[in-house]
């Protein structure tokens, strides 16, 4: 039985991409890589590919937070500040879970992101429901990205 983890779209089976990893025993995000080599226009949004899809329990989240150094050394944010992806993404008719990373280049220099870099870490979270949340349980997700506020 399945419980949290990475899978690779089905387009990027076969890309020679890897799935996210920690790369120390108390990191706690998992390194999310650009699919494709992608450039980011300063002052301007970018949606960089990972070609992978999370799956998690109903009642969890993947935060998705953009890498310090992009940050610090590119001037390079996520443009939501965090990105949420909820467990029913997965799968999604529309995209299949695709994860993309909305990136903001505040610079005014172009940044080139290659394929295999990493530009994003996901944290696995829990969250809570309040006493008398009254939300539909048999409401499905059919889109992706923004599908939710439909």
């Amino acid at each position: 039985m399945k419980v949290r983890g990475f899978e690779f779209i089905s387009k990027q089976e076969q890309a020679g991409l890897i799935l996210p990893q920690r790369k120390t025993s108390y990191s706690a995000g998992y390194d999310l890589a650009a699919a494709e080599d992608t450039l980011v226009q300063p002052h301007k949004v970018t949606l960089i590919p990972t070609g992978v899809k999370a799956y998690m329990q109903q009642d969890e989240y993947l935060g998705i937070h953009v890498r310090s150094s992009l940050a610090v050394k590119h001037q390079l944010s996520l443009i939501n500040s965090q990105g949420i992806i909820d467990a029913d993404y997965y799968n999604n008719e529309s995209n299949e879970g695709h994860i993309l990373i909305a990136v903001y280049n505040s610079s005014n220099t172009p940044f080139a992101v290659n394929k295999g870099d990493r530009i994003a870490q996901g944290i696995f979270y829990k969250y809570l429901l309040a006493d008398d949340d009254t939300t539909a349980v048999n409401i499905s997700r059919t889109g992706g990205i923004g599908s939710t506020g439909k």
